[in-house]
Order: structure tokens, then C-alpha cells, then sequence
């Protein structure tokens, strides 16, 4: 099995991956999509995933962080929210990839939580996308 350091990275990576993936797929007329009306729209679920991804890449840095709710508000529609997705995603890489070892060996937190949080929201999309009569992008045969 890898390193504490190496599967922390790999689950985290991963699993933003695979919301970032959603996101550029999912149809932009649909952004607005609620299971409920009382819950988030596609669009929100996706800026809130994002929260913790830019919560983990400020923790990774050493940052004295707490989790700052992204406001869904500033990312209007489907392109402002994957070019965000896309800033924040590459400055979690950065972030991973600048934190040593022994930071991971010392705590697997704040990523771990980080990777929960982020996949129980893949799990939320993965409902809409299938509420949507959809087949998400991990769940595609592999060409």
C-alpha cells in the first residue's frame, strides 16, 4: 500500500477529479437543477464542493484556515464555476504536491475530512445526474 502521504493524495486528487469531471459535463441548462426545492442546485452543490477543495489547498500551505463558504452567488452559471473549479483544483495540486511527507505522516487532517466531504457531494450529483436520466462520467463504460 502507499505511503500515508501518497494515498491521501491520491484519494483527494481523485475524488475532486472525478466532481470536476461532473462539472464540465454536465449540461449547462441543467445548472440549476434541485432534487428538492429545499436543497442546493447542481450548480451550488458544485461551488460548495469546491469550498472544501479550497480549504484543503489553504491548509496544505500551512494556512491558518477556516472553512470559508465559497458564495454560490459570485458563479453564476456553469462556465464561472468550472473555470473557478479548474483555479482551485490546480492550486490544491500545488499545494499537495509542496507539503512534505511528515505533514501527512504527522495528521491525515484536514484531507481526510476533505475527501469525505467531497465525496458524499459525488454521491449527492451522482442522484441528480441520475434523477436527470443520466449516466455520470465515472460510471461510463471506459472506451
Amino acid at each position: 500500500p502507499p505511503d500515508p502521504a501518497k494515498a491521501l493524495t491520491n484519494q483527494l486528487t481523485s475524488i475532486t477529479k472525478q466532481v470536476m469531471e461532473m462539472a464540465e459535463d454536465f449540461p449547462a441548462e441543467k445548472y440549476e437543477f434541485k432534487a428538492t426545492p429545499e436543497v442546493r442546485s447542481f450548480r451550488e452543490v458544485i461551488v460548495h464542493a469546491m469550498s472544501g477543495t479550497q480549504y484543503a489547498a489553504k491548509a496544505g500551505r500551512g494556512e491558518n484556515v477556516q472553512w470559508d463558504e465559497l458564495d454560490a452567488k459570485n458563479y453564476k452559471d456553469k462556465a464561472a464555476v468550472v473555470e473557478a473549479f479548474k483555479k482551485i483544483s490546480a492550486d490544491l495540486d500545488a499545494s499537495l504536491k509542496a507539503t512534505p511527507a511528515t505533514r501527512f505522516a504527522s495528521s491525515p487532517q484536514p484531507w481526510l475530512a476533505v475527501v469525505e466531504h467531497t465525496g458524499e457531494h459525488y454521491g449527492q450529483l451522482v442522484v441528480y445526474y441520475r434523477l436527470n436520466k443520466m449516466v455520470p462520467p465515472a460510471s461510463r463504460p471506459k472506451k
